[in-house]
């Protein structure tokens, strides 16, 4: 089959492609024909340096999120999932192929009607903006301020926001970023690389309530001040490279709370079929703003790192 290989840390020319074994479904697994896989920015740090939440060594394939079709089952495994359409995770590597073995419990059935690329580009980041959305509880009226709100879970994030009744301050890097989310009905949308941003945030809103913080970094720490006594920050990224550095003191003199929200895989899962549904019901538009076919995954993760891209970036194999 076709394949990304990492073979070694370092920039995206490391994603060399080539052949690979074709799996083969072991007990209590499923082989999926992968029409697109999600890409995140996650990934690409881990091929750089090899930092993530996944622990491995090279040589592998990467790609922790697929959309697909089931194409065989392994012993013990009900022969009725063959041909469901199916989005899922990995496991941490292996994504970056035609096909990819997982554990049965593993993927999570499309919505009839909902095309695989759009299920592929809420797979990861709707069930990362659905949690936070739970967590935060926005209530309307709040001021949330969404940073990278052009991203793949900002997009999402800021939809979901508005539709609890939330008035939403989008923050993105860039005048085409902040171009297309007005395009897209944002109301208050800043631009984070001007120096005056969190003032132009302030003299549009008085402050904010609640922010979502995928950056971390000097970011952060900015859209921290922004916050009013008794708000809600929410971390779920560091694409700055760094966590913002927020003084315990200062956090509980202001009353902040911060949360860093997680979920067990049952939880996921729920969030995964919430997002879906969503999106399969028309409330939610992902935005996938960039599609690269398998061979050119090295170009896809040189996009992501230059902050060029916009919403979800796709590797397409079918």
């Amino acid at each position: 089959m076709r394949a990304v290989w990492l073979r070694e840390f370092g920039g995206p020319e490391v994603l060399v492609p080539g052949p690979a074994p074709d799996p083969t479904p072991g007990p209590g697994r499923v082989l999926i024909e992968v029409a697109h896989a999600n890409l995140t920015f996650v990934e690409t740090m881990f091929r750089a340096t090899g930092f993530g939440p996944f622990r491995a060594a090279p040589p592998l394939i990467p790609g922790n999120g697929v959309g697909g079709v089931i194409a065989a089952v392994g012993p013990g495994v009900d022969p009725g999932l063959v041909g469901r359409r199916v989005v899922s995770g990995t496991g941490g590597s292996g994504g970056y192929a035609e096909r990819v073995v997982v554990d049965r419990n593993l993927p999570v059935e499309v919505p009839a009607g909902l095309p695989l690329d759009e299920a592929v580009a809420v797979f990861a980041d709707g069930r990362t903006a659905t949690m936070l959305v739970d967590a935060a509880q926005p209530r309307p009226g709040d001021r949330v301020l969404v940073e990278a709100a052009a991203g793949g879970v900002g997009t999402l994030l800021a939809q979901l926001a508005a539709a609890a009744g939330a008035r939403v301050v989008a923050a993105a890097g860039g005048a085409r970023k902040v171009a297309l989310l007005r395009e897209r009905g944002l109301e208050v949308v800043v631009d984070y690389r001007q120096p005056d941003w969190t003032d132009r945030v302030r003299a549009a809103t008085g402050g904010v309530d609640v922010v979502f913080d995928g950056v971390g970094g000097a970011l952060a720490r900015a859209a921290f001040d922004l916050l009013d006594a008794g708000g809600r920050m929410l971390t779920f990224g560091l694409a700055s490279g760094a966590w913002a550095e927020l003084p315990a003191d200062l956090v509980a003199a202001r009353e902040v709370t911060l949360l860093r929200p997680t979920a067990d895989p049952a939880a996921l899962r729920a969030f995964t079929e919430r997002a879906l549904a969503e999106t399969a019901a028309g409330r939610l538009r992902p935005l996938i703003g960039q599609r690269f076919p398998l061979e050119r995954a090295a170009e896809a993760h040189a996009a992501m790192e230059s902050r060029a891209t916009v919403g979800k970036t796709l590797l397409d194999l079918r």
